[in-house]
Formats: structure tokens, C-alpha cells, sequence
């Protein structure tokens, strides 16, 4: 599978472009500035319903225009499938964005997710080492929802007995406890889910970790509550304090990715160039793991990748990513740029504008 066409209207700098792309390397160069990386925001937003670069979907809007949309056309066998994204920002100021799916409006960005799997790696992907455990969670649980049947229902359920129960210690009601049991059963669910895949991605990480940094980084994953105790008995154990911080302190909306050099928390002691590869070294040991071992080959994006690499773990992560076999789009300064070997397509963007070359 693989995205052949897209369409994408007033998003960022772009008010209208077109571009049909081959099911193995497309590239798209120009300056600065130009609207490359809007051109893989849009590929995102297909899969995900979300930029990589922001959480806001009401920034990625045109300047003085009511909507952006975007519109993408799969290539599958035996038929192809139609997926688009409309951001509409209301009179009132809110805003809100719509998926569809061959022409169905959806309820879940999740039927995005499944029909069109699609990662990111950019210039900020040290943001993954270096930020909070949100990121990190949003990472895990991505490789999550493709591998384990059931997570995301798990994942809908917790969020939503999460909510009720924050929003019942914020009001100070005593019965906020009540949805301590949907909280555990939910919660357990998609931990053991996340777990499974956890120690599967391990002998992957410890593979391109090391060889893409030169150090070997430790990577653990902590379920947001004391391993030995079952998450009913946390929450009981908790109330006191969540009480008092008028919020559920520990659950798996708590988890976090481990990583540790010399037993010292990994942002800690990693320089920013260093923090880069090891982002760079997770998104290559997921995409790795899904394909190996789940057969799923995801449109990968990649943004500037010769950026803050030497010559010699640029070759490595080449190497890395040919073997994964998948559609890239990839971005960079100048059409001359053939890293991945000479692309089937090639468009050049200039000052909002895309042109195939």
C-alpha cells in the first residue's frame, strides 16, 4: 500500500497543489521556507489526523482562509481508497477537523491510522528524547494500535474513565472512586499491550541504538505505577493524594519510555546531535519491527535527513532505511540530492507553489 495522489488546499503557504507519487522514492527539494515540509504535513495528516510539527491543527489553516483540506488517494489491491482532512475554523474561533474515508465522515482518527500507517522523521527528533513522556507514549503507542487487537477500544475506554474522574477531583465529589474499576480493567488492557510490544522492540533498539550512536542506551518501559501491584489496588491506595492534587497521579496516562546511558537518564547526558540519533535509531527499530515481524511497510517521511549526521551514520541510516522497502517522500535543498538512490518523481516547491519536474 502506498499513497499515489494528493491534493491539498490552503494549508500553510500553499494554496493549491496536485502531486501524483510512486510507490518507492519521491522527492521533493527547494528553499527554505518554500513548503516542503507542509507537503509531508499533509501525508501525515491522512494517517494521523495531526501534524508532526504542531498539536494545534488550526495553525496548519491559511492565513485569512476558512478551511484547509486535504485529500489522498491509496493505492491497494484489488481497489484504492480515498482518505481526507478538513480543518475548519469556526466564526466563534474553534476549531475542528473532520476525517473521511471513501467519502464517510469518521468518528475515530483511528480508521485513518489503519488504512493509511505512516511515520515522520525530521529535523526536531530529538524532541523524542529530550520532551516529556507524552511524546514518548504517542510513539509507543502508534507501533501499539497496528500489533494488538482490542488497544485502541482499551486506550478509548481509559481515556474516557480517566476524564470522568479527573473531572469529578477537580469538582471535589467523594465518588470520583467509582470509576476506579473501569480505570483498572481498561487500564491493565492496553498496559499488557504495550508491554508485549515493549520487550518485542528491545533487540531491535539494542541493535541500531548501538550502532547508530556508538553508546549503549538502555531502554525500559515503566507502566506509570509500581510493577507489582495491581492498578485497582494503586488507585485505592492514591485517592488520599489524588485528592488533594485534584488529579489521578498514577495509571498507565503516566507511562514512559526508559532510556538510560550508564544508568543516567538519557536527555540528561546526551548532546543535542546525539539526542537526534537515538530518535532517529526508535523510529528505525519500530518501523523494523513492524515490517519483520508483522509484514506492515508504512509510508515513511523523512525531513532533511542528511541533517546533524556525519557522512558515516548518514550511510548507516541509509542503509537502514532502503532495506525497509517502503514508500519515502523525503525533502531536500536541491534536486541533485539522490541519498536513496534516483527518485521516481521529483517536485520542486517554490514560494508556496509545486511544481513536477
Amino acid at each position: 500500500m502506498s499513497l499515489a495522489e494528493l491534493t491539498l488546499e490552503n494549508l500553510r503557504c500553499i494554496d493549491k497543489a496536485e502531486l501524483a507519487f510512486g510507490p518507492g522514492t519521491n522527492l521533493v527539494f527547494g528553499a527554505n521556507g518554500a513548503g516542503k515540509t507542509t507537503v509531508l504535513e499533509a501525508v501525515f495528516l491522512l494517517g494521523r489526523g495531526r501534524s508532526f510539527r504542531t498539536r494545534l491543527n488550526e495553525r496548519l489553516i491559511q492565513h485569512g482562509k476558512p478551511l484547509a483540506r486535504v485529500v489522498g488517494l491509496l493505492s491497494t489491491e484489488p481497489t484504492s481508497r480515498r482518505l481526507g482532512i478538513e480543518i475548519q475554523r469556526a466564526p466563534e474561533g474553534k476549531t475542528g477537523t473532520v476525517g473521511r474515508l471513501d467519502g464517510s465522515d469518521l468518528r475515530s482518527f483511528a480508521d485513518l491510522a489503519l488504512a493509511f500507517p505512516v511515520q515522520a522523521m525530521d529535523p526536531e527528533a530529538h524532541k523524542l528524547i529530550e520532551e516529556s513522556s507524552a511524546r514518548r507514549r504517542r510513539w509507543l503507542d502508534w507501533a501499539v494500535f497496528h500489533v494488538e487487537h482490542g488497544f485502541a477500544s482499551s486506550w478509548a475506554r481509559y481515556q474516557k474513565a480517566l476524564q470522568q474522574r479527573n473531572a469529578a477531583l477537580r469538582a471535589g465529589r467523594a465518588e470520583f472512586t467509582a470509576w476506579d474499576p473501569e480505570l483498572a480493567r481498561e487500564g491493565e488492557a492496553l498496559t499488557g499491550a504495550r508491554e508485549r510490544v515493549a520487550m518485542a522492540l528491545s533487540p531491535y533498539w539494542s541493535e541500531i541504538a548501538a550502532e547508530l550512536t556508538g553508546l549503549e542506551i538502555s531502554l525500559d518501559f515503566h507502566q506509570g505505577w509500581d510493577r507489582d501491584d495491581p492498578l485497582i489496588d494503586v488507585l485505592a491506595a492514591s485517592a488520599g493524594r489524588d485528592r488533594d492534587r485534584r488529579s489521578t497521579t498514577r495509571g498507565p496516562h503516566r507511562a514512559d519510555l526508559n532510556l538510560r546511558v550508564n544508568g543516567r537518564v538519557a536527555r540528561e547526558v546526551l548532546s543535542r546531535g546525539q539526542q537526534k540519533l537515538a530518535a532517529v535509531a526508535l523510529n528505525l527499530c519500530q518501523l523494523e519491527y513492524l515490517k519483520r515481524e508483522h509484514g506492515l511497510s508504512p509510508t515513511v517521511l523523512l525531513d532533511d535527513p542528511s541533517a546533524e549526521l556525519d557522512r558515516e551514520r548518514l550511510a548507516r541510516f541509509i542503509t537502514r532505511v532502503e532495506a525497509l522497502e517502503t514508500q519515502l517522500i523525503v525533502t531536500a535543498l536541491d534536486r541533485d540530492s539522490s541519498l536513496f538512490g534516483q527518485p521516481e518523481t521529483v517536485f520542486h516547491v517554490e514560494q508556496g507553489r509545486v511544481f513536477r519536474v
